[in-house]
């Protein structure tokens, strides 16, 4: 188990040969597994060390990594007495820091597991997508050259008659040439300006150019309309849930922050003051 030993931070040979001895009651967070001088390490502490393992060290056989977690923190907390006996200022200020830091984000976490109830996302759902006014999604082709003279002169051949697939083939230097300029269905959304402007105010059939986009210069004809169809809630919940954590963390932010006596008093502080190591030495 040394690997384990490692990843967890205290470095190559201190695993410690030992038993394991298995309480005979349905053991809990706070049944005892080993103590070290006096000091007790319980089942929770293991869970915690496992719930933070790589998914590489979960792939061992159930009573390897048993073992290896109760000898990394026998380990850890012989050490950790032998610490708190020559504890320094850097060593204090690093703990306040790493706990206000594991504080913080587990409220974030609490915060973002409970903005996404099956409630939530369903009356978000509704909110984007059934009672939201109908999209439109459109079906374009365009042709994209470098100059606006060539543009133009495109859209005058269309104009007077020229297939506009064959131009396309021809003159556009994307992806889509080989396609006629043929676009597929999107959503304004979708398109920069002012490509998607353009593209909104056509009717089926039209041809507009010259277009400047930071693309180039397109010609653009519109195929075709539709009102989109609403997605299932399945397709699209992992990004509701996506955006509702989002909101839901940067609400709990701002709250804290506007709820908390804060007061700063960090002006005429030099910024390079940072870079002062001796001032943890002190």
């Amino acid at each position: 188990m040394a690997k384990l030993t490692k990843i967890m931070g205290l470095g190559a040979g201190l695993v410690l040969a030992g038993t394991v001895a298995f309480a005979q009651d349905a053991p809990t967070a706070d049944t005892v597994v080993a103590t070290v001088d006096g000091k007790d390490i319980t089942i929770g502490q293991m869970i915690v060390v496992r719930d933070g393992l790589p998914q590489e060290y979960l792939q061992l056989d159930p009573q390897t990594l048993f073992n290896g977690i109760l000898d990394q923190l026998i380990q850890q907390t012989a050490l950790a007495k032998m610490g708190e006996s020559r504890m320094t200022k850097r060593d204090r200020i690093a703990l306040d820091v790493q706990r206000n830091a594991y504080l913080a984000g587990s409220m974030l976490e609490y915060t973002a597991q409970r903005a996404t109830s099956d409630d939530a996302v369903q009356s978000e759902y509704k909110t984007r997508f059934e009672t939201a006014d109908p999209v439109t999604e459109y079906h374009a082709a365009h042709i994209i050259v470098a100059t606006e003279e060539e543009a133009a002169d495109l859209t005058k051949q269309i104009q007077d008659g020229a297939d506009f697939t064959e131009l396309a083939k021809e003159h556009s230097t994307d992806g889509a040439a080989d396609n006629g300029g043929d676009l597929g269905w999107f959503g304004l959304d979708m398109m920069v300006q002012p490509f998607a402007d353009a593209v909104a105010g056509m009717e089926p059939g039209d041809v507009v150019g010259p277009v400047q986009t930071e693309y180039g210069w397109h010609v653009v004809k519109l195929i075709e309309t539709r009102v989109a169809d609403a997605p299932a809630i399945e397709d699209v919940r992992a990004e509701i849930e996506a955006d509702l954590q989002k909101t839901a963390v940067e609400d709990r932010i701002k709250s804290s922050v506007d709820d908390a006596d804060v007061e700063r008093m960090s002006d005429g502080i030099d910024p390079s003051v940072l870079t002062d190591q001796t001032l943890l030495a002190k």
